[in-house]
């Protein structure tokens, strides 16, 4: 039978910046999974369109822990105003076993 999940997304200036956001999540054991991803893009910032390289982080939580890595997020975030969206999914027994398991309070929390 699925399991829910929660999915949050965010863009960082770059790789360092990524990994350090994506260590610190897992450290804290607030995402059980972090993907990340090469992403070009374009918006509009303060008047004008904006085009950067960027990095996606994908992060898989619990949803009982969306509210504690989206609060992460926002403290070690090095912009302004960053991207964060989120939404729930089914995932597959198994997989939301894991996730849940991995963010589960429970857990020992690695200190970086």
């Amino acid at each position: 039978m699925p399991i829910a999940i929660t999915l949050m997304l965010t863009t960082l200036p770059d790789a360092d910046a990524a990994r350090a956001l994506a260590q610190a999540a897992l450290a804290a054991r607030v995402a059980a999974c972090v993907t990340q991803q090469a992403a070009h893009s374009r918006y509009h910032w303060q008047g004008a369109i904006e085009e950067a390289d960027e990095v996606q982080l994908l992060f898989k939580t619990g949803s009982a822990r969306a509210a504690a890595l989206e609060q992460l997020v926002l403290a070690h975030h090095p912009y302004e105003t960053p991207e964060i969206l989120s939404w729930q999914v089914m995932a597959s027994d198994a997989y939301g076993q894991w996730v849940n398991h991995e963010t589960s309070a429970t857990q020992p929390s690695v200190h970086v």
